[in-house]
């Protein structure tokens, strides 16, 4: 399905790349601050994604700094490049990296992190409505990369389970995460929903003559919609989307 070009368009002036990368910086200094307190018993934990460890959700991080790289090389080059070769590669890759020892994912996330925003400081000079294939099929600006990647970051860091949660996302934020999920977003189980956010944000996703309502702040509908708000705060919404 591809991605909406007006939508990316409205959403690129709503979320200036220079404002998105510093909150970026700030969301990946963050997570580094919460994960170096982690024990070695802590990182081989469950995370909140379903058979993954918090080393999972780590190693998952860092490969997806150095595949964001790819991209923006892709864009730089003006060669094609998609992210990962495969979703094999990229499990298998994340499967090696959660063997690792607590310091090591914890050096493997700061290092992969820092090579990104070098590579994102390349991609500034580059008119940022250029498209690039950003995954098989769908076409994303090249101004929207680092917002791409500062879902990653805020959703994981709610993965790893230490402290973070979705409803503690600045407001602001939010909104700007909560328009890229429904930019990218599949309706949940074929069901049709209406998001009504207290923003001023509205969405339709799925197709029905019956949809289902669900109002309120912005950072409960993103947690909603990606199945990451916890059992109070989802007690009287509709069944969540569940995480895979």
């Amino acid at each position: 399905m591809a991605w909406d070009l007006a939508q990316q368009e409205s959403l690129s002036a709503f979320a200036p790349r220079s404002v998105v990368r510093k909150v970026k910086l700030e969301a990946t200094q963050r997570l580094l601050g919460d994960t170096i307190a982690l024990s070695e018993r802590a990182w081989q934990e469950p995370s909140r994604l379903p058979g993954w460890t918090r080393a999972h959700v780590a190693a998952h991080l860092s490969r997806n700094a150095e595949a964001f790289v790819r991209t923006v090389d892709s864009v730089l080059t003006g060669r094609r490049g998609l992210m990962y070769d495969s979703d094999e590669d990229r499990d298998l890759a994340i499967e090696r990296g959660s063997e690792r020892s607590g310091l090591e994912l914890q050096i493997d996330l700061d290092t992969s992190a820092g090579n990104l925003n070098g590579r994102f400081d390349a991609v500034e000079s580059v008119p940022g409505q250029l498209t690039i294939e950003f995954s098989p099929g769908c076409f994303l600006r090249s101004d929207l990369l680092p917002l791409a990647r500062l879902y990653e970051v805020i959703i994981h860091h709610v993965d790893l389970d230490c402290g973070f949660d979705v409803t503690q996302i600045n407001p602001t934020t939010a909104r700007w995460l909560l328009e890229w999920t429904v930019l990218a977003y599949q309706a949940p189980y074929g069901m049709a929903v209406r998001l009504v956010s207290d923003s001023g944000f509205t969405a339709a996703l799925g197709a029905s003559n019956s949809e289902t309502v669900i109002s309120g702040p912005d950072a409960v509908l993103l947690g909603w919609l990606t199945g990451r708000l916890n059992a109070a705060e989802a007690l009287d919404l509709p069944a969540q989307p569940k995480l895979a």
